[in-house]
């Protein structure tokens, strides 16, 4: 008998609310899960911190000391930090890093290109697993009362597509913001690469003085050069060093300016001449940019004089004939 009463007290359920209690038992279960790890990649960092001392005790050095973060806000980004790292190692590295999403991230400008990987990949799983059950819980009973099994799918569905893309979103408008800054700071990069190849500076002198003395005028294109003398310093090409300015901004301006200057230090020659040129055309083109903006802001303010201006000025102009009109038709009406 009370075998027949649970399952008749089972079958009373409301399917949403056994879907619900699902739903959270499985989020309990992740974060039990993602509690583990936590801890596991925490044991394993102070395993590494206790053999690194000792080893370099061992050798009768320092130990390399590392900034520890301060605060709870701190704490909480490095532990981040290590388990997007922990993340990224083997093949599942590639799926939530892969090569389009890694150039986007050496695009935005890190200053530490790797720690800025380890919690993209973070985030991309934390908002992965949260949203769905945040948009669960958000539609429920909302979207499709009578079938509360497509309306779960169909949450987990979006929460899943935004969680994954959210991060590469917020990544690509700051690349955007990089382009356009450096779209902005090129014709000053060619501006001093002319003044300084004119008083007899080399590629690497003009370069150097590029990076380290307008660094703030410039912060874009100087930190992407520091990038490339660092390759250059190490052994590559100009070519391969500047690859990554020439096609990572999509400007055919800046991709011409990369190709003048490997050219100029493979085969020598005067580039005053080339680059004076070259940033005349920039600047007519600049100009011509700008004229079209104007013009299409006269557009606009076209139609917003139609909707402000003119019923004031209809208002204004023919007000005293309307109102002799309506005093006239009034008076009539009265008469008769």
């Amino acid at each position: 008998m009370d075998y027949v009463a649970n399952l008749g007290l089972w079958a009373d359920l409301d399917p949403r609310n056994v879907a619900a209690a699902a739903l959270v038992a499985l989020a309990l279960a992740v974060l039990a899960a993602g509690a583990s790890l936590w801890l596991k990649v925490s044991r394993q960092d102070r395993n590494r911190q206790v053999i690194d001392r000792l080893l370099a005790g061992r050798g009768g050095q320092s130990a390399p000391t590392q900034a520890e973060p301060q605060g709870t806000l701190g704490s909480a980004v490095h532990r981040a930090e290590q388990l997007g790292r922990h993340w990224g190692e083997g093949r599942s590295g590639n799926v939530l890093l892969p090569p389009e999403d890694r150039q986007v991230v050496d695009l935005c400008g890190f200053e530490d290109v790797g720690r800025a990987r380890s919690l993209f990949m973070f985030a991309r799983v934390l908002l992965t697993a949260g949203l769905p059950f945040l948009a669960g819980f958000l539609l429920q009973g909302r979207l499709l009362p009578a079938n509360p099994a497509i309306e779960w799918t169909a949450a987990a569905f979006v929460g899943l597509a935004l969680g994954w893309m959210l991060p590469k979103w917020m990544l690509l408008r700051r690349a955007a913001r990089r382009r356009r800054a450096a779209y902005q700071e090129l014709p000053l990069l060619i501006d001093l690469l002319r003044l300084l190849q004119g008083v007899g500076l080399s590629i690497d002198q003009s370069l150097h003085v590029v990076v380290t003395e307008f660094r703030q005028v410039m912060p874009v294109l100087a930190r992407e050069l520091q990038y490339a003398v660092d390759l250059y310093a190490r052994g590559r090409t100009r070519e391969q060093s500047l690859m990554r300015l020439a096609t990572g901004f999509d400007n055919d301006d800046l991709s011409a300016i990369c190709r003048l200057i490997s050219q100029v230090d493979r085969h020598g020659g005067a580039v005053q001449d080339p680059l004076n040129r070259f940033g005349e055309r920039v600047r007519e083109r600049r100009r011509m940019e700008l004229k079209e903006r104007v013009g299409k802001l006269t557009v606009k303010m076209t139609g917003v004089m139609v909707l402000t201006l003119l019923p004031a000025l209809l208002i204004v102009t023919g007000g005293a004939g309307f109102l002799a009109v309506i005093r006239g038709l009034s008076r009539v009406a009265g008469g008769s």
